[in-house]
């Protein structure tokens, strides 16, 4: 029980942190707000921060390796169960996730955040190679066709970016409730088409 309490009481620390994180980095911009300031603003020490968060980047992409969910999904998966099926059920249920705690309505300034700071671009180009070759293990598993397997784990990866596109184009700035519930759906007609693609492209 006691470490039970000592758990929770951590996590509700990470959670301080990473919410007054990501204000400030959407306010000001990833680059200008140092480890020190989040630290201050959270009413804890610097190597209070260090012990939730090993780098600044993880500060914002504050999601424990939310890059090894596509493999996950594969290998929970029955074996004899469509690999790009599964992948585009676990895309659409990760976006429902999204909107429900209201990720989409900073997505536009979540985006923009990245595209501002080579930090968070380099970070973000890691984490898509890792998401790639997470995936590319957990394809391999399941079948012994590695060729295949890679070009599914790299159309993906693809497929994701594509997607994040579409998104920043039809989520307005500032969008209210009605136009979030809009852009949802536009996104889900996106997510479906550009996986038929990938069918037809697979075969």
């Amino acid at each position: 029980m006691e470490l039970g309490r000592r758990e929770r009481k951590k996590q509700q620390t990470r959670q301080a942190i990473s919410a007054v994180a990501t204000t400030l980095f959407l306010e000001r911009g990833f680059d200008a707000v140092t480890v020190a300031e989040v630290a201050r603003a959270a009413d804890v020490a610097v190597q209070t921060v260090f012990n939730h968060f090993p780098a600044k980047e993880d500060l914002f992409f504050d999601e424990s390796e939310w890059w090894q969910g596509p493999a996950r999904a594969i290998r929970a998966a029955p074996t004899d169960a469509d690999p790009v099926d599964v992948l585009e059920a676990t895309y659409l249920a990760e976006t429902r996730d999204r909107v429900e705690v209201g990720h989409l309505a900073t997505w536009k300034q979540f985006m923009r955040t990245i595209d501002n700071s080579p930090a968070l671009l380099a970070r973000r180009r890691l984490v898509a190679a890792e998401l790639e070759t997470s995936l590319t293990a957990a394809l391999d598993e399941r079948d012994p066709d590695q060729l295949r397997n890679r070009l599914i784990a790299a159309l993906y990866a693809a497929a994701q970016k594509v997607l994040e596109e579409r998104l920043m184009q039809v989520l307005p700035d500032d969008a209210g409730p009605e136009q979030l519930v809009s852009a949802q759906a536009e996104l889900e007609r996106a997510v479906r088409q550009v996986f038929a693609v990938l069918r037809r492209g697979l075969g």
